[in-house]
């Protein structure tokens, strides 16, 4: 078995880097409905935030972040905020997924917003399992 070196270099780099990741993952997300990107993009940009966290600080650290419990939860969510607007444009008279019935303005912007950051949750939570399964064999 391999044992982990501490290294103070690599825990301040990654503390001071993980914020700008998450916030350009997040950049992503919210601009991919207009600009190239999206939420798979921005999902997986967030995912690998939390993996640098746990490649640097160990994976107790992402446990306590996240809990598989939490990471199915997230998971959920994403597909539930997806699935929620498609069904709310069927409630409203219109086809699944179809904006153009939501009452807000610029609907198809805002319909493509909410479908962004479901996909991005799903995401960020499907890859941070995968890597939780995976370095644990749990």
């Amino acid at each position: 078995m391999i044992e982990k070196q501490e290294s103070i270099i690599i825990k301040t780099l990654c503390r001071m880097l993980v914020p700008f990741v998450q916030m350009f993952g997040l950049y992503v997300i919210m601009h991919g409905h207009s600009s190239p990107g999206g939420g798979f993009q921005g999902g997986v940009i967030l995912g690998s935030s939390f993996i640098l966290l746990s490649l640097a600080y160990g994976i107790d650290e992402v446990k306590r972040r996240f809990s598989l419990a939490s990471l199915t939860v997230f998971a959920s969510l994403g597909v539930f905020l997806y699935a929620g607007i498609g069904v709310l444009c069927v409630m409203l008279g219109g086809n699944f997924l179809d904006y153009g019935v939501l009452p807000v303005d610029e609907p198809r912007s805002m319909g493509m917003l909410g479908i962004e950051i479901g996909v991005g949750i799903t995401v960020m939570a499907a890859m941070v399992s995968i890597f939780h399964d995976l370095i644990t064999f749990e």
